[in-house]
């Protein structure tokens, strides 16, 4: 007869590394990356090595750290001495972030009955389209009841129809396969390769030299562009009757001054 357990009785849990007196073995190597630290503190060179475990456990107690198994299935066993919490606050956190990086492969299912119709098919086909270029896989089946099961040919040959119409989005992986009353194949999406695309160098074109304000051409002047006469622009009549003024040559020679004078009579 079977003993009866204990409400509320937890089971012991093994701890996942031996530490400190749980390490039995006469002799552990001492490797790691805080040696150095470890000889400081003792005041004696120590380096990666065989050691007694009493003495590997003398040292850890020195600086107040754990003697850690790493490796118990190594002759000797490998050893660090570290801050246990510590090492398995990091050992955990390694282990989320390889899990967050992991990529996630979704499969959808598509099951076809070994008498599936045209109408059926194509469906079902096109539902898997859709599945293949979103970047799941598909899973896609025949599933044999009761009598069906004598025609396994037939769903072989809808099988191999159904990978001929996916050929362009996905790669099956294998031919299709037989398990108890179920035969299935599985199809992996195909890796889109995008054009790359490179950017054509462009020709440089001469810059124009900037002309100053001054040299551009001033627009024609027009009656319509013609600024208003206003009464402080308008000439007055002392100004319209003026006579116009003669330019004299005036020449430090008297004969060329004579004849100037004689042509001014005339």
């Amino acid at each position: 007869m079977a003993r009866r357990q204990r409400k509320g009785y937890k089971p012991k849990i093994e701890p996942q590394f031996r530490i400190n007196g749980q390490i039995r073995v006469p002799e552990v190597r001492l490797v790691g990356d805080n040696m150095d630290e470890v000889s400081e503190a003792i005041g004696e060179k120590v380096e990666a090595g065989v050691f007694t475990t009493r003495q590997a456990q003398g040292f850890a107690d020195k600086i107040d750290l754990d003697l850690v198994e790493i490796s118990p299935n190594a002759k000797p066993p490998v050893c660090r001495i570290i801050n246990y919490k510590k090492f398995l606050f990091q050992k955990k956190k390694r282990e989320k972030e390889i899990k967050a990086n992991a990529v996630k492969t979704v499969i959808k299912e598509i099951r076809f009955g070994p008498n599936t119709d045209d109408h059926d098919f194509n469906f079902k086909a096109k539902h898997a389209e859709k599945f293949l270029q979103s970047g799941f896989k598909v899973k896609a089946y025949v599933q044999f009841r009761g009598r069906t099961i004598v025609f396994k040919e037939r769903g072989e040959l809808l099988l191999l129809k159904f990978l001929q119409e996916l050929e362009e989005f996905g790669v099956p992986e294998a031919l299709p396969k037989m398990e108890g009353r179920r035969m299935f194949v599985f199809i992996a999406p195909k890796k889109i390769v995008k054009p790359s695309s490179k950017k054509k160098p462009q020709k440089s074109k001469p810059k124009k030299e900037n002309k100053p304000a001054a040299e551009k051409a001033k627009p024609p002047v027009t009656e319509d562009t013609k600024p208003p006469v206003t009464e402080e622009t308008k000439p007055t009549v002392a100004e319209e009757t003026k006579p116009p003024v003669e330019n004299k040559v005036v020449s430090s020679d008297p004969v060329v001054e004579k004849k100037a004078d004689d042509s001014a009579k005339e």
